[in-house]
């Protein structure tokens, strides 16, 4: 596995040490880290009693040197108006947040590790696990 796109219910699944996703990362040459998904980490720690450790925790984890943050471009609004339209069409709707973040491993060409099964609602996204 070259390269991942990593989502946010992956990322928390890592740092409590879930076996099969870490394996998962330590298998990828690349992670690539969504803004969408640092935005979220950032909101979910301020709501939390340990906001300063998750903050440094995720700050070790982003200067790692397999780990890279996505910006959202003009190519990931493209694959977005693609899957919103895809998901109106279906009827399979799934959060917006979601929705950019499955743009962004389009966009790579990129498998995208997560827990979340609304995922598989995106033709043509790769779900690990």
């Amino acid at each position: 596995m070259k390269r991942i796109v990593l989502d946010t219910s992956a990322y928390c699944s890592a740092m409590r040490g879930d076996p099969s996703i870490v394996a998962a990362l330590r298998r990828a040459e690349e992670i690539l880290l969504p803004a969408i998904v640092v935005g979220e980490l950032l909101a979910g720690f301020r709501m939390g009693a340990k906001e300063e450790k998750n903050k440094e925790q995720l700050l070790v984890f982003l200067q790692t040197e397999r780990v890279s943050v996505l910006d959202i471009t003009a190519e990931t609004a493209d694959f977005y108006a693609f899957i919103v339209n895809m998901l109106k069409t279906s009827g399979k709707p799934i959060p917006t947040n979601d929705i950019w973040i499955a743009a962004c491993a389009l966009e790579h060409g990129s498998r995208l590790l997560t827990l979340d099964n609304h995922f598989r609602n995106v033709d043509g996204l790769f779900i690990l696990p």
